[in-house]
């Protein structure tokens, strides 16, 4: 009897054992991708929802947009605090801070605002994405796991084990919201963590590999923008559209992210003390910005730009060549008042206008090819992290017949940028490491 206590007592511990090791991770992927499914759900709902009241009356959004506006940040600011912006700023604090930003960056509070917020100010036509809040909500579930650890898992390594799971679960966050599980390896190991470890490695395939079996079982085999197709041959103008597609991405990623950081330098006094000072206030005057821009371009700025972009690389959506310059200024009416919101699908969106206005100059090109350089280009240009940009970009489109292009003008528009501003993400990051 003894011997079958000891055996039992040692399957016990060895059960026990793979499921702190492996189980909790594979719960909580499966968690993540649930919820990115839920989420991209309620998006897509409120967006329509706003579409159908502006398509009705033209004039709404020029009412709803600014009281969008200054609900959100009072929401954000008064209960939220730590759910603005897209949330991966604070995914890169809690990895490479000190321990006690993740119970104040990562919670299930931060989480719920994420959603809710971001589904008001879709709701209002603010151009935002969800990929981004996407990462820090998977980031925040994971981290929220936890707790099922005992104490000596949490106190042996402090910090290791929470942002293994926050890593693994920002990388499954990517994964479920784009239907790309290699862009998360790459992202997590590009831009959140900057470095690979063997032992994170398997914990986070695994964890990207459950997220995207609950997305695929939810939403099916899809491609985010769809395929394109190229052709068998490559146009003899492709290197010269590349070159000037990853320069004029750059410099115009570059600039946005100039504008985000720097606001002190371009911004009027006024302004600046209403953003301090009257930060509800300031959120309804960017609203309205938001509006006055959308109504003026016939809708196309509003929302996150998925079905813009989608429509030019179908060839079915007519946006004007001022197209990347006006989603650029609601883009960053959108980001500055704090409200959560992110900025992968705006950035695609903009990089997408890119390659449509490039086709006036390369018309002998295939349009959807210019648009997909475009794409990458604009994306690489805002994160300065080249390699998930081109993954991305080809996952999303199963553009692999394009892939030394996309990549040299990932490179290109990224190490462009990088003579506007530093990497976006870093930059914003560094604010919650220095905030007491």
């Amino acid at each position: 009897m003894r011997i079958f206590r000891l055996i039992d007592r040692r399957t016990l511990q060895r059960a026990n054992r793979l499921w702190l090791h492996y189980g909790v991770f594979w719960l909580g992927a499966i968690a993540v991708g649930l919820v990115a499914v839920l989420y991209a759900k309620l998006i897509d709902f409120g967006y329509a929802l706003f579409l159908h009241y502006a398509a009705e009356r033209f004039w709404l959004p020029l009412l709803v947009a600014p009281a969008t506006g200054a609900v959100t940040v009072w929401l954000t600011r008064r209960f939220f605090a730590g759910s603005e912006g897209s949330g991966i700023p604070q995914v890169i604090a809690m990895l490479h801070g000190p321990n006690e930003l993740g119970p104040q960056l990562l919670t299930l509070r931060i989480l719920a605002g994420k959603i809710f917020i971001s589904f008001l100010a879709i709701l209002g036509g603010f151009t935002i994405g969800r990929e981004g809040p996407t990462i820090h909500v998977g980031a925040a579930l994971m981290f929220s796991l936890r707790r099922f650890y005992p104490q000596r898992f949490l106190t042996i390594r402090p910090g290791v084990l929470e942002r293994r799971l926050a890593l693994a679960g920002a990388a499954a966050g990517l994964s479920a919201a784009f239907n790309a599980p290699l862009a998360g390896v790459v992202f997590a190991i590009e831009e959140l963590m900057r470095s690979f470890e063997q032992r994170t490695s398997g914990v986070l395939i695994t964890a990207i590999i459950f997220a995207g079996v609950v997305s695929l079982g939810l939403q099916g085999n899809y491609v985010y923008f769809g395929t394109i197709d190229i052709g068998s041959g490559l146009p003899q103008w492709l290197s010269i559209a590349v070159v000037l597609t990853g320069v004029l991405a750059g410099g115009l990623g570059g600039s946005f992210c100039w504008l985000l950081l720097n606001t002190r330098r371009w911004m009027p006094r006024v302004l600046l003390d209403m953003r301090a000072q009257r930060p509800v206030l300031f959120g309804a005057l960017c609203g309205l910005v938001i509006a006055i821009v959308g109504v003026l371009s016939h809708r196309h700025t509003f929302g996150s730009g998925y079905a813009e972009a989608r429509g030019m690389l179908e060839g079915t959506a007519h946006v004007s060549a001022a197209y990347p310059i006006l989603k650029l200024i609601s883009m960053v009416g959108s980001y500055l008042p704090g409200a959560p919101g992110g900025l992968f699908a705006p950035s695609l969106a903009i990089g997408s206008g890119i390659g449509n206005t490039l086709h006036m100059v390369f018309s002998q090109m295939q349009l959807s090819m210019l648009i997909a350089l475009g794409m990458v280009g604009y994306l690489a240009a805002v994160t300065q992290s080249p390699i998930t940009a081109f993954v991305i970009v080809i996952e999303m489109i199963n553009g692999h017949a394009l892939v030394i292009s996309l990549m040299a003008t990932a490179l290109i528009a990224s190490r462009v940028s990088r003579f506007f501003a530093p990497p976006l993400y870093e930059a914003l990051s560094e604010r919650y490491l220095r905030e007491p």
